[in-house]
């Protein structure tokens, strides 16, 4: 048995609407299903997703807010009145912000931008900048990616008769700010038909209002803070996504082919590399210190300035790598030893200084290893502040629960899945609190083990090459988009090894009524002492054609995996001055050691191992445990008698250890029996004690034979013993060997270690198999 690391949620079939996908589409079963199961459901609707030409953008000014916006830009614009936008640090606001000034430079607007910075301003508009603009001439402020919770800001901004316009994409809050126009698919009334753009992507829509016409022409900006905020790759950015990413790929932008250098993407681009390339470069620079570097590197006209920029923000990126690294070994600590996971529904960690660009990605590894929803905290003790950054799981609507508590969060905003917020640092722990409260009403135990959701279970021999480049115009994946998970079911693994310099990559190939299917599993290696050859076993990944060596083959990227039976593994040739090293590469807590002989222990030289003694009685319950027998019973009856009573396990692992072989010494065959006895029948009488050695010697045989067969004749009645000296009995009633406990107990210990020390693996998993059967149908019978 092998437990997968997630929950597995496969959803339904439905047989009718992907037959008729398949006959109108001609696609294959699986692009159909994963069409079904992501809601088309209609050939229309799955026309339209798959085939671009069957897109099409919005109308911008179905937006709200939008006329009076660009009414009054363009007003801005022929006035030649200065304007100002004022944008975000992270890789939507800096590509907002970029593509905002684009679009009001090319209309000849009198036009500058403004970040604050992360570290001395906070998230958002602030008082102190706005007064800043109207002091420097400003008469209008037009927000990207932030402002819709700047409530206080716009007060001040109609008190000092400077504009606000607000565009931006995040969650709307209960009092909306009292700006000249706020745009924003998410305000409430907003009847716009897509609520899911970014904030490049409002941008965007407000540049497509004002020019009258498709901005086609930074696509490729506007693509960067679609992938990288995470946004639903469905809809309006679907479109955007796939025309942006061609853009990318032939960009002429200095700045953006010097970073697309820096992230050594060659090939065509794809949204992966956005994803984990360049989109963090950007942050690095909001993250680090300020972000203008990063807006300057996306408008330069400067091949040479580009590459500095692009330098200097590759600089900060891999800088950035290691703070992350540094707080989050931080935060793993203080986890384990303030707020273990299993006495918090959610985690609330601090640290003082620790940097507030970073500490969202920290949030998230502490996700990643824990799967609890999180908030990192970085404390500055003389303004007593806390600023953070939250991350949640499944089930839990971080934005929603946070709104609960607006009484100590005088700023805070973000989304379901993430948000970021700044508080008293006296308020933490009543926070902590009520959010640990909170999680226990919406949240069940099995939320806390992170979901797979898994589109399509397939046969091995359903996949082709053909189908994976089908499945691939489902692209671009990312949220509510994501890359289609497979689920192989009950497939044999036909070869499995390590690879990789650290041995910490598995390689497998699993096989099904014929047909094979390589898959690579990264950061797997563990998983081969994990599983047997012989186990059948059902896995999860994604699908990839491997094109090595002018071959081109399916392969299956593993992701997870579970095999549902008990599973053998064959420790039979373990060596014994090793066996402790390889006890400890099994969990303490999943393993039980069984010896049916009371010297064993010592003999193996497991000095502080808890050994049970597989007699008694003591052995606790298998249930989902592993069972190590490290010696042979002496009867088939006491390992099943273990088996009935203590459950059936996990996994057996069989050791056999055992000082000499029953099966090659003392167990003589009837013709040595028939000549002993004539022999001390022709003798009448034997000193056993003095001469034993002497006839063993004689006949090639060991002492303990002669002891033996003298045991079974007494036994049996044949002779009599005293003080040593052997007495053939007149007239003994005839029986078998067999008739002789100890020759029938010896018989068996011999049988028995043939079946379990020198069968071979197949033999020795169907004697367990065998024995198991019987110990679930007697078990039902007790």
């Amino acid at each position: 048995m092998l437990k997968p690391k997630a929950r597995w949620k496969i959803k339904e079939q439905h047989s009718d609407q992907i037959d008729e996908l398949v006959e109108q589409l001609h696609i294959s079963p699986l692009v159909a299903t994963l069409l079904v199961h992501r809601g088309l459901e209609t050939v229309d609707t799955a026309k339209r997703f798959l085939f671009k030409e069957e897109m099409s953008y919005h109308d911008p000014f179905l937006l709200d807010g939008m006329e009076q916006a660009v009414t009054r830009i363009k007003a801005a614009i022929a006035d030649k009145e200065k304007i100002l936008i004022f944008g975000d640090y992270d890789a939507d606001g800096v590509s907002s912000t970029a593509l905002m000034y684009n679009a009001l430079v090319s209309l000849s607007a009198k036009v500058d931008y403004y970040i604050p910075n992360r570290f001395t301003e906070g998230y958002g508009p602030n008082e102190p900048a706005i007064r800043r603009a109207k002091e420097d001439g400003y008469g209008l402020i037009v927000t990207v990616d932030t402002g819709i919770a700047a409530v206080q800001v716009a007060e001040v901004a109609k008190e000092i008769g400077l504009d606000f316009i607000i565009t931006d994409h995040h969650e709307a809050p209960p009092v909306l700010p009292d700006a000249y126009a706020i745009v924003n698919p998410k305000k409430p009334g907003c009847l716009y038909p897509f609520k899911g753009l970014a904030g490049v992507g409002v941008a965007f829509k407000v540049a497509h209002a004002l020019l009258g016409r498709l901005p086609a022409e930074w696509l490729d900006i506007a693509v960067i803070g679609t992938i990288a905020d995470l946004v639903p790759l469905v809809d309006e950015n679907r479109l955007l996504v796939m025309e942006g990413l061609h853009a990318l790929q032939a960009t002429d932008k200095p700045g953006l082919v010097a970073l697309k250098k820096k992230c050594s993407i060659q090939d065509q681009v794809q949204a992966d590399h956005v994803g984990f390339g360049i989109g963090p470069r950007i942050n690095a620079a909001g993250r680090l210190d300020s972000a203008d570097p990063a807006v300057e590197l996306l408008l330069t006209a400067s091949e040479e300035e580009a590459e500095l920029l692009a330098t200097e923000i590759d600089g900060l990126n891999r800088e950035r790598q290691t703070v992350v690294a540094s707080i989050t070994e931080e935060a793993i600590a203080v986890v384990e030893r303030q707020f273990p996971p299993e006495d918090n529904d959610v985690l609330i960690i601090a640290g003082e200084g620790w940097n507030a660009g970073v500490i969202g990605i920290v949030a998230s590894r502490l996700v990643e290893r824990f799967y609890r929803p999180t908030i990192v905290l970085s404390l500055d003790s003389e303004k007593g502040l806390a600023k953070g950054s939250a991350r949640s799981i499944v089930g839990f609507d971080m934005f929603k629960e946070l709104s609960k508590s607006r009484d100590i969060l005088p700023h805070f905003g973000g989304h379901p899945m993430a948000a970021g917020l700044t508080m008293k640092i006296e308020d933490v722990d009543t926070l902590r609190t009520r959010l640990c409260a909170q999680a226990k009403e919406v949240l069940s135990p099995d939320d806390f083990k992170p979901l797979t959701t898994i589109d399509i279970v397939a046969a091995i021999e359903d996949i082709s090459v053909p189908v994976i480049q089908q499945l691939e115009k489902l692209a671009p994946f990312g949220v509510a988009n994501p890359k289609p998970k497979v689920l192989l079911e009950d497939v044999h693994i036909q070869e499995m090894r390590r690879i990789g310099a650290e041995a910490n990559h598995l390689k497998i190939s699993f096989a099904q009524r014929g047909a094979q299917l390589e898959a690579i599993g990264f950061q797997c290696g563990y998983l081969h002492d994990e599983m047997t050859n012989q186990a059948k076993v059902s896995a999860v990944g994604t699908l990839s054609v491997n094109e090595w060596n002018g071959h081109v083959k399916p392969q299956l990227v593993l992701e997870d995996i579970a095999i549902k039976d008990w599973q053998l593994f064959d420790w039979r040739s373990v060596q014994k001055e090793r066996l402790a090293d390889k006890l400890k590469t099994l969990p303490a807590d999943r393993r039980i050691l069984a010896a049916f002989k009371r010297d064993t222990p010592s003999k193996l030289r497991l000095i502080g191992e808890d050994v049970y003694d597989a007699l008694d009685g003591s052995l606790p319950a298998c249930g989902e445990r592993f069972l190590v027998l490290l010696d042979v019973p002496q009867t088939r009856e006491q390992l099943r008698q273990l088996l009935i009573q203590h459950g059936k396990p996990s996994r057996i692992y069989t050791v056999f250890f055992q000082d000499s072989d029953s099966f090659f010494t003392t167990q003589p065959n009837r013709e040595q029996f028939k000549w002993y006895y004539a022999f001390l029948a022709k003798r009448k009488t034997f000193d056993v004690t003095k001469h034993s050695q002497e006839l063993a010697g004689y006949k090639g045989w060991s002492k303990n034979t002669i002891d033996f067969m003298t045991k079974v004749f007494t036994e049996l009645g044949f002779v009599t013993v005293t003080d040593g000296i052997v007495s053939v009995a007149a007239n003994p009633e005839k029986k078998s060997l067999e008739a002789s406990e100890t020759f029938r107990q010896k018989q068996e210990e011999a049988e028995i270690e043939n079946e379990l020390v020198y069968s071979s693996y197949e033999e020795l998993r169907q004697w367990f198999s065998e024995a198991l059967a019987q110990v679930k149908e007697e078990s039902v019978v007790l």
